[in-house]
């Protein structure tokens, strides 16, 4: 619902001319992860940090160390090129650390749908793809040896009150004619009080512990010689490399960009995919008292018929005596939740409801939000970046499947640069433009107008500082300019400057994990403006608090 690319031209320029400083990097601004809370799979210690302290030359540098990133460095070492890694936080900070990890070819968008838009060959190499990536973790986690707690389950597609009978059915011929082994069962185990209790069964689906396996990925970049450089920020990219802040430049013959969205792109992969908010709960339940499976119901038709919002679930081995449940849905577009009047924070308790209805109920440990990337045409852009140079690759739109689209991406990335032919070269091309998902672009681009519309805080003038509570922030507006002004719980003020560095669209707070976000195109930014998640790739200014109560008339 993010399409506004056009819109941010209306807005007016800025001219701040009150005293500013930088901002500061520190771990509570990103450095750890995207974001307020915690997920559980960052209770492992982080890996040490290694920041850049000179220049340095390679065949390839990639940007991001994510899950993305790092696949495909491993992937390029393997081919025996020379690769440096830069990551601005610590490895998996970013979206990597706050997923579910779900392992599938039980896709987010339904493969009739597919179908429709890529045919039904493309659509099998698109299944073929994501049963590889599957294929190509557990190689990894065999080869590396790595302890991550992979594991081979079923997984359970059943269907959401709102959706047809039928579409259950079709979506079980699809995915027959995608070449994946799947059947009808009549009972979802572990599922209870449903309308409709049948569900498609997709066999070979895994998942892991994604934290574990990055660190595993990591020291075996390292022990194959690759590079990797922590609370390192490129500040700046071309065909030629990268400059970080500190002025250090990597000179590499080849780019991979791999920020989740790239922040390289300032246009066109933004007119292309639109960001989301997704939630997660964790319940702790007793030991083996659900199946060892993955869920995932078919999606809200009543709220959004385009991308229906849907529930997740999975367990994950927690203590000698309990599971940890993980459920994850109730997704919005970035910055958009006022559009539904449920708040970010009120999210949570939605998930807790429909859990203890339909699974089991227990003792919430741990609640965190994602982002996620929605190509219009349900798959990831993975490979050249378009209208730049041809040695600029991108792997970006990870639609609800992550931990496979970023294995994808590795393995096609370190094809193309390479010089190997790869089928998927054209069906995850960058550049590619399906007409039959105009009607969901447009659709989207309309809804995520009117709703930044909706939500565009032109009042800002009404909210005063000083009404501002302790944990709260509002956008507000001081000599006809607009500033973000978050109260810590400490009663400090922080202020920056309210329009995204990206296009200039005017962001939102986000009070459930304590950001900026910007609706247009999914821009997150600290409290204290340090970039969460691009396209943006510059802080938003930060202002001294005494020169923000001066300009407010507070002091």
């Amino acid at each position: 619902m993010n399409m506004i690319f056009w819109f941010v031209f209306l807005l007016p320029a800025v001219n701040i001319n009150v005293n500013k400083m930088e901002n500061q990097k520190n771990e509570n601004s990103g450095k750890i992860t995207s974001g307020a809370h915690l997920s559980c799979w960052l209770e492992i210690p982080p890996l040490e940090d290694l920041p850049l302290k000179g220049n340095a030359k390679t065949e390839v540098v990639v940007v991001g160390g994510g899950l993305a990133g790092l696949s495909a460095a491993y992937c390029l070492l393997k081919s025996g090129k020379k690769v440096v890694v830069v990551e601005d936080g610590k490895i998996g900070s970013g979206e990597t650390g706050r997923t579910t990890a779900h392992l599938v070819t039980a896709l987010d968008d339904r493969y009739y749908h597919l179908q429709s838009i890529f045919g039904k060959e493309q659509t099998r190499l698109i299944a073929g793809s994501h049963r590889e990536a599957i294929n190509m973790i557990e190689r990894i986690i065999s080869e590396e040896k790595i302890n991550c707690d992979f594991t081979k389950i079923p997984g359970y597609l059943f269907l959401h009150p709102s959706d047809r009978v039928e579409n259950l059915q079709r979506e079980l011929e699809a995915a027959r004619e995608a070449g994946l082994v799947v059947s009808m069962v009549g009972e979802t185990p572990g599922i209870n009080q449903l309308d409709h209790r049948q569900a498609i069964r997709f066999e070979s689906q895994a998942q892991f512990h994604p934290m574990k396996y990055m660190h595993g990925l990591y020291h075996a970049i390292i022990k194959m010689g690759g590079e990797i450089y922590t609370n390192t920020h490129a500040k700046e990219i071309n065909e030629k490399g990268i400059t970080t802040d500190d002025n250090f430049r990597i000179e590499a013959d080849h780019l991979v960009i791999a920020t989740n969205s790239p922040i390289n792109n300032k246009y066109s992969m933004h007119l292309t995919q639109y960001a989301y908010r997704t939630y997660v709960i964790g319940i702790l339940v007793p030991k083996n008292s659900l199946p060892h499976a993955l869920w995932w119901d078919t999606g809200d038709h009543g709220r959004n018929e385009r991308i229906a919002p849907y529930h997740y679930i999975r367990t994950q081995p927690w203590t000698a005596t309990e599971d940890l449940l993980l459920v994850g849905g109730e997704d919005h577009a970035t910055g958009l939740a006022d559009v539904e009047n449920i708040a970010e924070e009120d999210r949570y308790r939605l998930l807790e409801e429909w859990t203890g209805k339909h699974i089991a109920k227990g003792e919430t440990v741990y609640r965190w939000s994602g982002q996620v990337l929605e190509p219009m045409d349900g798959i990831a852009f993975i490979g050249r970046n378009p209208w730049g140079k041809n040695n600029i690759y991108i792997i970006t739109g990870d639609s609800g499947n992550g931990m496979t689209h970023c294995t994808i991406g590795g393995m096609l990335i370190s094809d193309l640069i390479n010089g190997r032919e790869n089928t998927l070269e054209d069906v995850y091309s960058p550049s590619r433009f399906k007409w039959r998902a105009v009607n969901t672009m447009f659709g989207e681009f309309m809804d995520g107008l009117i709703g930044y519309l909706r939500t565009k805080p032109d009042d800002a003038d009404a909210v005063r500082i000083a009404n501002i509570q302790p944990g709260d922030g509002s956008v507000v507006e001081i000599r006809d300019q607009k500033y973000g002004v978050y109260r810590d719980p400490d009663n400090k003020l922080h202020i920056v400057a309210a329009e995204c560095t990206h296009l200039g669209c005017l962001v939102k707070w986000n009070n459930d994990e304590k950001s900026w976000d910007c609706p247009c195109h999914g821009s997150r930014f600290s409290y204290d403006g340090n970039v969460l998640n691009g396209p943006a790739n510059v802080p938003l200014i930060c202002y001294h608090e005494q020169a923000a109560d001066f300009v407010a008339g507070i002091k």
